[in-house]
């Protein structure tokens, strides 16, 4: 859709020849009041400046969702990723309107309401866990960059957020004691972690690499932090993957046993993983299973992908899924194939 309506837009100058040829005048199989209504709209300026807007204040929603949206570790940024799209939200919003950013904006509010409500229904404590684990959100190049942005330390509800995550995850008062005392240490930059080099690289380095290099003296709160630093914020991978199951093992495709599916499933899947690696996927012309997963129809230009999609209708590939009962040599003949 945006796409779309962003290359009629473009050319503005030029309008589509659908609408203007003879043909389209004389179109009465329906309404020819609608046709002429669509006309009207796809020549009109006014109109395609207004899909524009949609389009500019809806991409950082889109963008996020986008980046959420695959196995990538994702929930020590999904809070500050929040913020970060309402704040865009908002720009593209007061800009279009000449307005500052302290004047009121009913739109604006209600576009509001509606982003802080999902909020509200997806924001766990688990997650604010983990954004209080990101040392870069300590570090003052981050702080800076907003004059809003607090520390996680200092933020009132992220603080209560972890809280109930630590509560629930050590139960044991005496055990959660030491945890809070190592977080305290952590957040505060207190004995080991008043090292320039800890300090420094705190806004520099990957997260999880930084707890590995600083984080020993603290080794309750460095486990966590392994654990949830490397996690993806949402289900769609598992989802995908069970996606992938049911698209090798059908209805019509059934006599496969678990684990030979299983099997399949696993290739599948890491010669997707491999395609992230290749030039076609890093220029964008091969990310479309990143959301749809096996629900699109082609895989064009995929490159790696193009085997991945795992073609069983083929007489040849049917052969050798269906040769032998157990299914070992199958796989490994299939994985040998496609790489």
């Amino acid at each position: 859709m945006d796409h779309h309506a962003k290359e009629v837009h473009c050319d503005q100058e030029k309008p589509p020849d659908m609408v203007l040829s003879d043909r389209w005048s004389s179109y009465r199989d329906d309404d020819v009041g609608k046709t002429q209504f669509v006309k009207e709209k796809v020549l009109d300026n006014l109109w395609w400046d207004r899909v524009d807007y949609i389009i500019a204040f809806t991409a950082p929603i889109y963008d996020m969702i986008r980046f959420t949206d695959t196995d990538k570790p994702s929930l020590h940024l999904v809070y500050d990723m929040w913020d970060t799209m309402i704040e865009r939200v908002k720009t593209v919003i007061y800009r279009h309107e000449s307005k500052r950013e302290n004047d009121p904006s009913s739109f604006y509010d209600v576009i509001h309401k509606i982003l802080e409500d999902r909020w509200n229904k997806s924001n766990t404590p688990l997650e604010c866990l983990a954004h209080s684990l990101n040392p870069r959100y300590y570090h003052e190049t981050w702080l800076n960059e907003n004059i809003h942005r607090q520390a996680p330390h200092q933020d009132e509800e992220i603080s209560s957020e972890r809280a109930k995550c630590l509560r629930r995850y050590y139960p044991n008062a005496d055990e959660r004691r030491t945890v809070n005392l190592e977080f305290a240490r952590f957040s505060a930059a207190l004995d080991t972690f008043r090292d320039p080099d800890s300090l420094t690289d705190r806004g520099l380095m990957d997260p999880k690499s930084w707890w590995a290099l600083y984080g020993s003296s603290t080794p309750n709160i460095q486990a966590l932090a392994f654990k949830l630093l490397g996690q993806p914020c949402s289900s769609s991978c598992c989802e995908r993957n069970w996606s992938t199951y049911s698209f090798i093992h059908s209805l019509k495709r059934n006599k496969m046993t678990p684990s030979r599916a299983e099997d399949l499933v696993y290739v599948h899947s890491n010669l997707r993983l491999l395609s992230r690696s290749s030039q076609e996927y890093q220029e964008g012309e091969s990310r479309l299973w990143d959301i749809g997963g096996d629900a699109f129809d082609s895989f064009q230009g995929a490159g790696i992908l193009d085997v991945a999609t795992l073609s069983l209708d083929e007489p040849t590939m049917e052969a050798v899924l269906f040769a032998d009962d157990e299914g070992n040599e199958e796989v490994t003949g299939l994985a040998s194939t496609s790489s």
